[in-house]
């Protein structure tokens, strides 16, 4: 277990450090997420309101967690932004494990994307 968790850890360091040399910052889990949440989203960089930052970290997880069968894509609003329905309750984890669930997630976003 101890393995996996440091081979999880560094493959989300190389991550950080890939979005570092791409976007000129290395984002934390939020910045990662608002990341994901702006390319679902599709409708390029702009200025969003703090409301619509969390609408779109919402996206993210969302987003990342359908493959793990949490979530599913009903389908867009008028305005072009995706709504999901959860399918299936999260793991009852602690912050740290909740953290590691998001992070193996993203990494296989980022690998689905070919990142």
């Amino acid at each position: 277990m101890q393995h996996a968790e440091e081979d999880l850890q560094v493959r989300w360091l190389k991550l950080r450090i890939k979005l570092k040399e791409h976007f000129g910052i290395k984002p934390d889990m939020n910045g990662v997420l608002l990341l994901i949440g702006v390319q679902e989203l599709g409708q390029g960089p702009q200025d969003f309101s703090k409301e619509q930052k969390q609408d779109l970290m919402h996206i993210a997880i969302c987003t990342i967690l359908s493959p793990g069968g949490y979530y599913i894509l009903d389908g867009k609003d008028e305005e072009g932004w995706p709504h999901f329905t959860q399918l299936k309750a999260l793991p009852d984890n602690n912050m740290f494990e909740q953290e590691n669930l998001l992070k193996d997630h993203v990494l296989l976003y980022f690998s689905l994307m070919g990142y």
